[in-house]
């Protein structure tokens, strides 16, 4: 009998569950988990209709890949990890082509199914698989290359930088190369923030966050090596999270400067050991936790004592009082501002960090200035933000947008809404060139206390265009 010259088809295999993904879950149940899906979903601006249904069909395996809307919430949730770090498949493999082998189990690859009611729904688009390569091929290049260990500065967007920390490819031990690269990513992250803030940033910093990582775990070829390398994770470690914070992601914040202060214990570095509780502090007080503000300065004085840096120990004299100020304690705050002022007072060292390039007199008196406003005190807050405002330079334009929004709500809230108007109306303008979830949301809560004195002078002006502007998601 003369066999057929059409193939058997290949025996249908089950998905494989997503382990990963089960992990991640952890003990909350798949309605709670999908909860938090959607909250995750509205604070980017996403619309999906996850429920336990689904969370159920993704740990089973039956969604081998999210689509892009699902993709964008689950990356939001969990910062520094990419679609195969959760337990999914790569695109590639599930759309065009490779998604129509015979042996795919149809209806496994969501995007072959049915969408949910409200989810974002993406058909598939020659121009977007090309973007998806193109994307993914930047993604891919190594942060070390063969044999010699050559650091690849890739670009990233605007970072112009990418860092490899994928687990199948192990990087070798590190030399002093992937170093002075990684101490590189970091000053080029504090740069572009200083310049545009962190909105735009955050996520794609994490790709080089994940691979100084890797490093560490690969260890370093000399003990000088690995102590520089130690450093300059935790730095990117604080970066990272300041980027974080700076952009309202106080969870995910919280958790990176978690991980340099670990560092820094870890290796019995106190510059490092400094520097998060410095960034703890004040991410403490702006979640609105004052007294931890107040003991984290106080841990990171105690860290930066022997360090030798006057201008260190006035900055964290600056956080304990924004602390205090928190907990509506004036003469503990004015007490710790007095000691920065004389801190600052004995002038820069050759001990001072370098992350502290941003600490000068504009700084402290921005600093100040949200002290007092704390503390309700309108007309001497906007006399420091003024002056911060004006002593800024150039260069940290991200920095003269936030005091010129606190000088406008101390304004507005000090009665002198015109005033207040003006200020306002420079933000506006300046938010072309910086994206900060930070100065955006003070200068909502100036528009609000401004909008019972629509007839005050420029007021109205400023408002119709404050709410014209499109909304950061």
């Amino acid at each position: 009998m003369a066999s057929s010259s059409v193939p058997a088809p290949r025996p249908h295999r089950p998905p494989l569950p997503n382990v990963a993904f089960r992990r991640l879950r952890g003990p909350r149940s798949p309605a709670e988990f999908a909860a938090l899906v959607r909250r995750a979903a509205r604070e980017i601006g996403e619309r999906v209709s996850c429920d336990a249904r689904y969370v159920g069909r993704v740990e089973a395996g039956e969604i081998r890949c999210p689509n892009y809307a699902y993709e964008r919430v689950f990356l939001h949730m969990f910062p520094g990890r990419t679609l195969t770090d959760l337990g999914f498949a790569p695109r590639s493999s599930v759309r065009g082509r490779a998604a129509r082998t015979a042996g795919d189990a149809p209806g496994t690859a969501e995007t072959d199914g049915a969408h949910e009611p409200y989810d974002t729904q993406d058909t598939y688009d020659p121009d977007d698989r090309h973007h998806d390569d193109e994307e993914s091929d930047v993604l891919r290049r190594a942060f070390m290359t063969g044999g010699g260990a050559t650091v690849a500065a890739a670009s990233l967007g605007p970072l112009g930088l990418s860092l490899d920390a994928s687990p199948a490819r192990r990087p070798r031990r590190a030399g002093a190369g992937q170093v002075s690269a990684l101490e590189e990513a970091v000053r080029r992250i504090r740069l572009l923030d200083d310049r545009h803030g962190a909105d735009g940033l955050y996520r794609r910093a994490a790709a080089p966050l994940r691979a100084a990582y890797a490093l560490l775990d690969a260890g370093a070829t000399r003990q000088a090596t690995a102590d520089r390398l130690h450093a300059g994770a935790g730095e990117l470690a604080i970066s990272v999270g300041w980027l974080a914070h700076d952009s309202g992601r106080f969870d995910d914040a919280r958790s990176h400067y978690a991980e340099a202060l670990a560092t820094a214990r870890l290796t019995g570095d106190p510059a490092l050991e400094a520097h998060a509780f410095c960034n703890t502090a004040f991410l403490a007080r702006d979640a609105g936790r004052p007294r931890e503000a107040v003991r984290a300065a106080q841990a990171a004085q105690r860290a930066a004592r022997p360090l030798g840096s006057p201008r260190l120990m006035s900055l964290l004299a600056l956080r304990e009082a924004g602390g205090w100020a928190g907990l509506a304690d004036r003469a503990g705050c004015e007490q710790a501002l007095v000691r920065a002022q004389a801190l600052f007072g004995r002038g820069p060292s050759d001990d001072d960090p370098e992350w502290m390039s941003f600490y000068g007199e504009a700084e402290l008196e921005g600093l100040e200035a949200q002290c007092w406003s704390t503390l309700g005190d309108w007309p001497r807050a906007a006399r420091h933000a003024r002056r911060a405002a004006r002593l800024q330079d150039p260069h940290f334009t991200r920095n003269i947008a936030l005091y010129t929004a606190e000088l406008a709500d101390d304004l507005a809230r000090g009665g002198r809404p015109d005033e207040a108007a003006v200020a306002g109306t420079r933000v506006l303008d300046l938010l072309d060139q910086v994206q900060s979830s930070r100065i955006q949301a003070m200068l909502a809560g100036t528009a609000r206390v401004l909008l019972p004195h629509r007839r005050a002078g420029g007021v109205a002006d400023f408002l119709d265009r404050h709410a014209s502007r499109p909304r950061a998601v």
